[in-house]
């Protein structure tokens, strides 16, 4: 029984590794001054004939070299700001990935169209986006993303003629970094598609996934900066961006709007934060904005900027009518684009660690020069004088606090009220099980809940993670228990914990903590469906049903590949069989479905299905190692067994932990008179198999191994 790959982690856990110490922020440098006038852009004289977005995933406004820094090589995105209009005072709503291209994309905040975080929300068929409205206007459309954050599965792929999010899932049990693809990649596919198009409207957007952590720069770029490992995947974005923005710069394209920014920046360490994701402080909610084209000119502008007025901004390029219900602007001069008023408000939140340690929802404005954050210790920050946020003034400016205070939505409000949610949060709300009475829904938070007085557990968290890819499971398990021992709600430390637990084969303890998690109230949708996958591998099919429960009919993948393996696990092949085919249905690319229909068929002893099923699962992600397991089994049973340990030698390749393909790649490797590769196998097996899971396995393995041929 495997499990579910950790693949619904909140940043809090996918943004892990160090900050590295590049200073404050990346370069601790303001931006070029601009005059106290805040111009616009004018409007394109005609309405351009394509549109390009480009999303740079995790990247500070201050770490480029047109934004004031002087270390970071971007000579590509300077060249783009020198010849287009750079928003100096542009902000992003969220501090995560999903949510912010979701306000990108709908010119909707957070709380309008319901994705309020990385997982558990799904955007509502309702809700236009950026692809449907400028596919029924004739635009050919294109997405091309590059990390799991972005996935089809989220909804985000609505109206796009092609949405390509090929990157490797893999099936390994201890996977949790973000599956994601490198840049390079990306621009290639993007720039394949758009030559494609021929006379075509060209609607493309690409997403950058390079400055996440963990930072880990590809060559040249890591020797350039060995001891600034986030600058040098700076750098190399800029390097992937050249290939797709120098046309449209040298003049070989027609007239075209180019939108680039980030989705959120990145901490580094300031504030006690490393990443992002728990604060939303300016190194994480200021992006960098530069549009260009379209005949509009260069200019700088402190006019303020909103992910919500992109879209507005392209359809008015492209000559597109704004729906009314868009609450975007167009960041263009003149009436009749009706932009952001200088003193509109710039709302923003911070909600992943509510969800997912039970902290305090954070949300707040940015109003005439000032931030206002809202949390039980409240915050107040004058950003011209003290532009790294560490004078709170809170007790000087009452009235100032109170009157920013006023101007946060009252639909923003954390967990919503109950009869005043939108048709499409509804929607999203339910996914998590807000409106089922499924999941818990603190209402009330004191100042032990602010993250501020908890940011020491955040970093803690990062630790535990650490110690996982280090393979250090017992300090991990140690720290997991001393969050939790400090904080009992704090589901995350639950989730990880247990997955330390069932890694060194410890399944029925694993089983245990799960289920104290549940009763209190700290299991988060991850660690209840991997309750259920674990309860069915010790037996308990009627308990480990139960527990998906919650979940109901969802369509949710994740949940129907967990169902199809329970069921099976039951023995309840048919059952188990139609729900992963009702998966295949609607993504028929879903090549963990396909792995996992392909146990279903062995137990069903049907060879040549389950063969195939594998083979379709690794032709469409090569890094799943259990699937090429499967696959060697299914090789074997069908007379093959040199096919089969082809298969099993390249599970062991992907996924060297796979140890159920190492034991049955020494067993068929020494039927076959292979004694080299057996006796390999044997003693990789032999040193590296849990003995909690695998103490009989291993006793056998041993036996074998003194029965070789050639062993002394």
């Amino acid at each position: 029984m495997r499990r579910l790959a950790a693949l619904a982690l909140s940043a809090l856990l996918l943004a892990c590794g160090d900050a590295p110490s590049e200073g404050r922020g990346v370069e601790s440098q303001s931006p070029p001054p601009a005059g106290a006038e805040s111009p616009l852009p004018e409007p394109p004289a005609a309405p351009v004939e394509d549109l390009v977005l480009v999303t740079i995933d995790t990247l500070r406004a201050d770490a480029l070299g047109f934004m004031g820094n002087e270390r970071t090589a971007t000579p590509t995105l300077d060249r783009l700001a020198a010849s287009g209009w750079v928003f100096d005072n542009a902000r992003a709503h969220n501090v995560l990935t999903l949510p912010s291209h979701a306000n990108i994309l709908t010119g909707l905040h957070p709380y309008e169209h319901g994705i309020r975080d990385n997982k558990g929300f799904v955007l509502a068929d309702s809700v236009p986006t950026a692809a449907t409205l400028l596919s029924a206007a004739g635009f050919a459309t294109a997405a091309f993303v590059a990390a799991f954050p972005l996935d089809s599965r989220f909804g985000l792929d609505r109206g796009f003629d092609v949405y390509d999010d090929d990157y490797p899932i893999g099936s390994s049990p201890t996977h949790i970094e973000m599956p994601e693809r490198g840049g390079d990649e990306v621009i290639g596919r993007a720039l394949e598609w758009w030559r494609g198009q021929g006379d075509r409207r060209r609607f493309l957007w690409v997403h950058l996934y390079e400055p996440h952590a963990p930072y880990e720069p590809p060559e040249p770029f890591a020797s350039r900066n060995p001891d600034a490992p986030y600058r040098g995947e700076v750098e190399a974005v800029d390097a992937f961006l050249a290939p797709l923005l120098a046309p449209f710069l040298d003049g070989g394209e027609r007239p075209a709007l180019v939108v680039v920014t980030s989705d959120h920046g990145e901490a580094l360490g300031e504030h006690g934060e490393r990443t992002h994701g728990l604060f939303a402080y300016e190194e994480t909610i200021h992006a960098p904005l530069v549009v260009w084209g379209g005949g509009i000119g260069a200019g700088r502008t402190r006019h303020p900027a909103r992910h919500v007025d992109l879209l507005s901004t392209m359809l008015a390029a492209a000559g597109v009518e704004r729906p009314a219900a868009v609450a975007g602007r167009a960041l263009f001069a003149g009436a009749g684009s009706a932009p952001a008023a200088e003193s509109e408000a710039q709302y923003f939140e911070a909600l992943s660690a509510t969800f997912d340690a039970g902290f305090a929802p954070l949300r707040g404005v940015v109003h005439d020069g000032h931030k206002f954050i809202s949390l039980p210790l409240p915050e107040l920050y004058d950003l011209e004088d003290d532009p790294a946020e560490s004078r709170n003034l809170v007790e000087a400016e009452r009235d100032r606090l109170r009157a920013l205070a006023r101007l946060l939505p009252d639909e923003s409000v954390w967990p919503p009220r109950r009869g005043e949610v939108s048709r499409e949060a509804a929607d999203a709300l339910r996914a998590l099980g807000y409106l089922t009475g499924s999941a818990a829904d603190k209402t009330e938070f004191g100042p032990e809940d602010d993250p501020k007085n908890l940011v020491h557990l955040d970093a803690k968290l990062h630790k535990v993670v650490e110690s996982i890819h280090l393979g250090e499971r017992e300090r991990g398990e140690r720290l997991a228990r001393e969050v939790i021992d400090e904080r009992p709600s704090m589901g995350l430390a639950w989730y990880l914990l247990s997955q330390m637990m069932l890694d060194r084969g410890a399944t029925a303890e694993a089983v245990a903590t799960m289920e104290k998690a549940v009763e209190l109230g700290a299991a988060s949708d991850s660690l209840q469906r991997q309750l259920g996958l674990s309860l069915a591998e010790v037996g308990r099919y009627a308990d480990a049903l139960t527990a998906l429960q919650p979940f109901g009919d969802s369509d949710d993948p994740d949940v129907l590949n967990a169902l199809g393996l329970i069921l099976s696990e039951a023995g309840r092949q048919q059952e188990a069989r139609a729900a992963l085919e009702r998966l295949l249905a609607r993504d028929p690319r879903n090549a963990r479905a396909l792995e996992n229909l392909a146990v279903v068929e062995l137990r069903s002893e049907r060879w040549s299905e389950a063969a195939r099923n594998a083979q379709r699962a690794v032709d469409l992600d090569p890094g799943l190692g259990q699937a090429w397991n499967y696959l060697g089994t299914a090789r074997y049973n069908t007379g093959d067994p040199r096919g089969a340990v082809t298969a099993w030698e390249q599970a062991v390749a992907v996924e060297p932990d796979n140890f159920d393909a190492l034991y049955n790649l020494a067993l068929v490797a020494a039927q076959i008179g292979d004694a080299g590769r057996a006796r390999r196998a044997l003693e990789r097996f032999i040193a590296a198999a849990p003995s909690e899971r695998y103490g009989p396995d291993i006793e056998r393995a041993r036996a074998m191994l003194r029965q070789l041929p050639g062993t002394g």
